[in-house]
């Protein structure tokens, strides 16, 4: 990112500017977790565009390992969250399925990075969302949603089952915990500030 966007405060407050907006989309596949994060983040009553899924979904959205789910996200997510007197993290979720990509374009527009959710049970499902995040040349941290009862999987396992560069961070988080949440977006702020430098 060299001389992209910086995180450092005082790179924000010019000409009168008391608060900055900081884009930060929030993206995974299907069923990993986006709503429930920003939810659970978010400092506001956060958008959500979630709808009962129906028949037409049957046999396009794969419910395996989320056999109970019955709503999607069928435009976005959003949440906001304070993290200094001077920045202010927006907070975009996308879609999950395939047939909303062409919405991701615009949704990457403008946006710092991305916390990529992964499911670890459901690893393959992510190499689609890795790959867009790249092809809009988005920095990234991927935040693995530890679900009840799903085994805890090695750090450098996950690295290589998703290909991911030595400098890419990975962290573990409960997409329900705020605090976890919170240190997941951490992590991925940080690793933005260290990128823009």
């Amino acid at each position: 990112m060299g001389s992209g966007p910086s995180l450092d405060e005082q790179d924000y407050v010019r000409g009168g500017a008391t608060q900055t907006a900081v884009k930060i989309l929030v993206v995974g596949h299907f069923a990993v977790g986006k709503t429930t994060f920003i939810g659970a983040i978010s400092e506001i009553a956060p958008l959500s565009t979630e709808e009962t899924m129906t028949r037409a979904a049957e046999g396009v959205d794969d419910l395996k390992g989320v056999e109970g789910k019955t709503t999607t996200t069928v435009a976005m997510d959003f949440g906001r969250l304070t993290i200094s007197d001077q920045v202010v993290l927006y907070l975009f979720g996308t879609p999950g399925q395939q047939r909303f990509v062409q919405m991701w374009e615009d949704m990457a527009r403008g946006a710092l990075g991305a916390l990529v959710l992964v499911d670890p049970e459901r690893l393959a499902d992510s190499f689609a969302v890795i790959d867009l995040i790249e092809q809009y040349g988005l920095d990234y941290a991927i935040a693995v949603n530890h679900f009840d009862g799903s085994p805890l999987r090695e750090e450098q396992a996950l690295r290589e089952a998703l290909d991911l560069l030595d400098d890419t961070p990975v962290v573990t988080c409960d997409a329900r915990d705020e605090r976890s949440s919170a240190q997941a977006l951490i992590t991925l702020v940080r690793h933005l500030q260290e990128r823009a430098h």
